[in-house]
């Protein structure tokens, strides 16, 4: 297996050779004022190639069965075993099943519209670039890369191939998480004073590549914690300017030399609103949310797990409907790719770069023991 992970490193890193060249050119009222999410419109169907067929990508494939506009059409995979086990169980035709020294073919393919990269960290920079050099849209894994760098060079390279690049941050269409926001926005919570985020549980197998520094680009705070740093942009509506950062490490062993076990970090916001969040891979029941204002607040806990999403405000209980988020997010990225539609909580390349930037400077902060300023 690890041998496997060091080949998958090095022709995914090897496909930006042959990528790069190939671009040329209020306060009261009802509960329904807050309606959560306009409902995705009928239409064509979005053709996906799922890549890296992993434990994810297995949760995204068994979703999307419930799709209505989303469809698997394809499959990528470094273990033969999979891609044909998969493509039985999805119905997947043999011509289109790749690994990731031929997923180039996808170009003259037309059964492919879109692929979702569901790789190791360090593998999405290399594998959104081969994807976006075939001419298809990207929908990319959070964190969309290891660094901001890289998640620029992201952003530039799939604008210039003219293709989507979408991250899967499927808590933006999920129904109480945008019932909130709305509220946010209308003003049910009057000033915003404070949002507190804690992301984490007890990781468990050791040989895991999400513990591998050079695959994961990180530990905690790439896997879970970058939930706490999105979910705090988007309840309190502003981008952070500064961060601080104390990171804690009670097991070496596991948690190696560039993958960090917990880190407790604070944003700060241009309105004067910090955020207190914590991310770890050392404690479970860590998936809350809560926002604090004026005129109200919202608790949610669970807050980004796969659901449903409980919780309430000071005026009523988060009560929206669970739906399997991978199904409607799939739907709502079909749309956004095939109609235009605009999603409430964005979820483009530039969003994801924000997060980017955001961990870079948390990683910076434990390192000096300071305030780093993002502007």
């Amino acid at each position: 297996m690890k041998s496997r992970r060091s080949f998958l490193l090095k022709t995914g890193l090897s496909a930006l050779a042959f990528a790069v060249p190939k671009i040329e050119s209020f306060s009261g009222g009802s509960p329904k004022k807050f309606a959560a999410i306009r409902p995705v419109q009928d239409g064509p169907v979005l053709k996906v190639a799922l890549m890296g067929l992993g434990s994810y990508a297995a949760r995204v494939a068994d979703a999307m069965q419930s799709c209505k506009r989303a469809k698997i059409t394809g499959l990528i995979s470094g273990t033969p075993s999979k891609l044909e086990s998969w493509s039985k169980k999805y119905a997947v035709p043999e011509a289109n099943c790749y690994n990731y020294e031929t997923y180039h073919q996808i170009k003259d393919n037309p059964d492919i519209d879109a692929v979702y990269v569901i790789t190791p960290n360090a593998l999405h920079k290399p594998h959104a670039l081969g994807v976006a050099a075939a001419g298809k849209h990207v929908i990319c894994e959070k964190p969309m890369s290891i660094n901001a760098k890289d998640a620029r060079e992201m952003v530039g390279f799939c604008e210039k191939a003219g293709v989507h690049l979408l991250i899967g941050y499927r808590m933006h269409f999920e129904g109480n998480t945008l019932k909130v926001v709305n509220m946010r926005r209308d003003g049910a919570f009057g000033e915003i004073k404070f949002f507190q985020g804690l992301s984490g549980f007890r990781i468990g197998d050791p040989n895991q590549w999400r513990l591998n520094a050079e695959l994961a680009g990180g530990g905690a705070m790439m896997d879970i914690g970058i939930y706490s740093i999105n979910g705090a942009r988007y309840m309190v509506g502003e981008e952070p300017i500064w961060v601080t950062a104390q990171e804690v490490k009670t097991d070496p062993v596991k948690f190696k030399e560039g993958v960090d076990e917990t880190i407790t970090f604070q944003m700060g916001f241009p309105s004067g609103v910090v955020a207190s969040c914590l991310s770890t891979y050392s404690m479970n029941y860590l998936d809350k949310f809560f926002l604090n204002g004026t005129n109200g607040y919202a608790e949610m806990q669970p807050s980004t797990g796969y659901g449903p999403i409980k919780g309430r405000t000071h005026q009523w209980p988060l009560d929206e409907p669970h739906v399997t988020h991978q199904t409607t997010q799939m739907d709502e990225m079909a749309a956004i790719i095939l109609d235009g539609k605009k999603a409430s909580i964005p979820v483009d390349g530039e969003e994801g770069l924000k997060d980017m930037v955001i961990i870079d400077a948390i990683y910076k902060a434990v390192k000096t023991g300071g305030k780093v300023n993002l502007v």
